[in-house]
């Protein structure tokens, strides 16, 4: 599966969502599908709004407490169904939200920071509106939208997409480089989401 495939739930996927963790998490699913629907005609500051919104409502619960692992990426599925996650979590789905959304994957990097109030390694979601823009930062900790040039309080580290990774010089800005680390857990995550969606159709 790509991240810019649209995702079709059926009856089949909402059953299997239903059977691991159940009625309540299918139908939470069915209401992310809907406000899917919904965005789809909207403008591009309501799409970012209601995204990040819907997604930085969930209860935040760091790895090892919730999947009983030191790191673990969540598919958008794994933490609506759960009702919990961590940052990564919120930013993965939130990205997949929004290229289903029209939202060029070009234009969305996962990115690395850390957040220095709280001297801790985050993850916030940037949009790009070109290439060479200031990023727009979608976030848990401040829920506010703001250009990454306003988030004094974070520093960047690096930064990707379901296309590569890239070393952040300075906020917004980048070097593409080869790498695993990040690029593995995010491959995993693309694999088990598709198992959910495609079952064994693969």
């Amino acid at each position: 599966m790509h991240a810019n495939s649209n995702f079709v739930i059926d009856g089949e996927v909402y059953q299997r969502i239903e059977a691991i963790y159940g009625i309540n998490a299918s139908e939470d699913v069915a209401d992310w599908r809907e406000l899917m629907n919904e965005l789809q005609t909207e403008d591009l500051d309501e799409k970012l709004y209601s995204v990040n919104r819907f997604f930085n409502r969930f209860d935040f619960v760091d790895d090892e407490t919730h999947w009983n692992k030191k790191d673990y990426w969540a598919t958008p599925i794994e933490l609506i169904a759960t009702g919990a996650g961590d940052c990564e979590d919120y930013v993965i789905a939130k990205y997949f939200s929004l290229i289903e959304l029209g939202i060029s994957e070009s234009q969305l990097r996962l990115m690395y920071v850390t957040a220095l109030e709280l001297d801790q390694p985050h993850m916030v979601l940037a949009y790009y509106k070109t290439p060479t823009s200031i990023p727009l930062v979608l976030d848990n900790i401040n829920r506010r939208i703001l250009p990454a040039n306003k988030r004094r309080d974070l520093a960047p580290i690096y930064s990707f997409n379901g296309n590569g990774l890239w070393a952040a010089k300075a906020m917004g800005t980048g070097k593409k480089l080869r790498g695993s680390g990040p690029m593995k857990m995010w491959d995993d995550m693309v694999e088990r989401l598709d198992t959910v969606i495609n079952g064994d159709k693969q």
